[in-house]
């Protein structure tokens, strides 16, 4: 009779017998039956920290954060670029005579612009105040796929 079954009537399990409960997965099989996709996004809910080993996860945040930095820093520079050489071409144009800048209102555009943006900004701090309370959670809940997004994030952005 298997030890289970001799332990569901009560009866008394010795120590090799034990040892037999346990099965032995054959990892290869296992992989030829499982999808890609179930074993890396898991078929559960919940926090990823219960699907997933602390390796799986480091290297997940890993990975995204530094596409995410890598990309940021090419998308960056090409902003930045743009938007300086927008003024420089400005300046030379005004310095040459070309174009001829009222400054008086450019300020009280910019003023106007200012009540405006204050004005929506206290009517979305509530909505603000829920987004980072929620983001924050799930920063807590996710510790460590978070870390190695941070982590891949940084090296990203160096790369």
């Amino acid at each position: 009779m298997e030890p289970h079954k001799m332990a569901d009537r009560g009866e008394d399990v010795d120590a090799e017998s034990e040892d037999e409960l346990y099965e032995v997965v054959n990892i290869t099989d296992y992989a030829r039956r499982h999808q890609w996709w179930s074993r890396v996004f898991g078929n559960s809910t919940g926090p990823i920290a219960e699907k997933y080993s602390v390796a799986s996860q480091i290297m997940m945040g890993g990975v995204t954060g530094w596409c995410a930095g890598y990309l940021f820093q090419r998308v960056g520079k090409i902003v930045a670029t743009a938007v300086g050489g927008g003024f420089l071409l400005l300046q030379i144009a005004n310095h040459s005579g070309y174009v001829q800048v009222d400054w008086r209102k450019v300020e009280k555009d910019v003023n106007k612009a200012k009540k405006h943006l204050k004005k929506k900004a206290n009517k979305a701090a509530p909505e603000l105040n829920s987004f980072i309370e929620d983001s924050t959670e799930f920063v807590k809940r996710n510790i460590v796929i978070s870390g190695g997004f941070v982590g891949g994030f940084l090296l990203g952005l160096a790369s």
